[in-house]
């Protein structure tokens, strides 16, 4: 996959933006400790809504270990680098210093951020892996693969670019690809080494939102195939960064600059979607490996696969900038993920790339009986 995806088989300049903050120390990977109290304001109607929200919202504090959960994937890892970017809200209403006890709902709404962080990175530990399918659309065209997650590494599978199968010899190319990763155990070490740093960026990034914005009740929403868990209306919140907030390394440093809006599932304790714009320009690398310019935009949505198991449904980029001072960035591209299906325990790459076979397969067969459209994912 191109873009923010798991498989690191190509290069690209996704991957190279991840290589320049892992290569350069400016990845940190220490968690935030610190914790800022925040105090977050409501207004009319919010307040009404928000107390009849909290008999939902914190019943129970949902701990890591509750239940198991998929959370944000590594190939999310580059979005929340890139969430260190969001505009400033124009609009006050969130201050630090503390809960004030005379706005009912202000603790309840942090403690539910705080609780879906937590879950999101509990759910990295989950054992679970998943087949699924993505199409993924760029100004160049579109391109759509197979991956299955395995203990070694992901493997991923090109199964046609513009909604057109490969011809034979491009697929005999993607399975000779395959075949050569799943006998170097040298390249698959280094995959999977950097789908865990990866995972671990995100997850530096994940542990720090709490503390690193004030929140601000902005309303429900009524979940939407693709969002949040089936059925559930979802609480949306604008967030802004926190004055009071330090952060702890390089990774971090980032979200001083950030806004926009979060949306959690306050049934599953779950992040439903993230949306943000940069509102200035974004440095890397102290400003010398290159920098991101205003005005990018990212949204990433999550949605409940089964299995007490979340993963991406959709994840939309737009960002320019440059690279090494001189080598023009863009990234611009809409990215959809579903068919997701549970894979066996213990599946190891060689295994999964057998899947990848199979399922390769069986859609010639349907496309050659009619059945059905296996170009393009929903």
């Amino acid at each position: 996959m191109l873009g923010p995806s798991v498989s690191t088989e190509g290069k690209n300049h996704t991957q190279v933006l991840l290589r320049l903050y892992a290569r350069h120390g400016v990845c940190g990977k220490q968690a935030l400790n610190t914790k800022f109290p925040v105090e977050i304001r409501f207004d009319g109607p919010a307040i009404v809504k928000l107390s009849v929200l909290e008999r939902n919202i914190l019943v129970q504090r949902v701990g890591p270990n509750s239940r198991r959960y998929r959370g944000l994937p590594a190939r999310a890892a580059l979005v929340f680098l890139l969430l260190a970017c969001w505009t400033k809200f124009s609009k006050a209403g969130n201050i630090a210093g503390g809960v004030s006890a005379s706005e009912p709902g202000a603790a309840s709404i942090l403690a539910l951020v705080r609780t879906a962080a937590a879950n999101e990175v509990a759910a990295n530990n989950s054992s679970m892996k998943h087949m699924f399918r993505s199409r993924k659309q760029t100004p160049q065209g579109s391109q759509t693969r197979l991956y299955v997650e395995t203990e070694q590494a992901t493997a991923a599978m090109t199964i046609a670019y513009n909604d057109k199968s490969l011809a034979p010899d491009q697929l005999r190319n993607e399975e000779t690809r395959l075949a050569e990763l799943a006998a170097s155990p040298e390249q698959l070490s280094r995959k999977h080494a950097q789908e865990a740093e990866n995972a671990q960026h995100s997850l530096a990034i994940m542990k720090a939102m709490p503390e690193a914005f004030l929140y601000q009740y902005d309303g429900e929403i009524a979940g939407k195939d693709g969002v949040g868990g089936n059925g559930n209306r979802l609480i949306r919140l604008k967030f802004r960064p926190n004055s009071a907030y330090r952060p702890p390394s390089h990774v971090e440093q980032v979200l001083v600059g950030m806004q926009g809006f979060l949306v959690i599932d306050p049934v599953e304790k779950r992040i439903a979607q993230i949306d943000g714009t940069l509102f200035k320009e974004v440095a890397f690398g102290w400003g010398i490996l290159g920098h991101l310019d205003k005005g990018g935009h990212f949204l990433v949505e999550q949605r409940d696969v089964g299995n007490d198991s979340w993963e991406i449904s959709q994840m939309s980029l737009a960002f320019t900038g440059k690279i090494l001072l001189f080598k023009s960035l863009t990234i611009k591209s809409d990215e959809t993920f579903g068919d997701f299906r549970r894979v066996p325990d213990g599946t190891t790459f060689a295994q999964g790339v057998e899947l990848l076979k199979a399922e390769e397969t069986k859609l010639a067969q349907n496309r050659t009986s009619g059945m059905n459209n296996p170009v393009r994912s929903h």
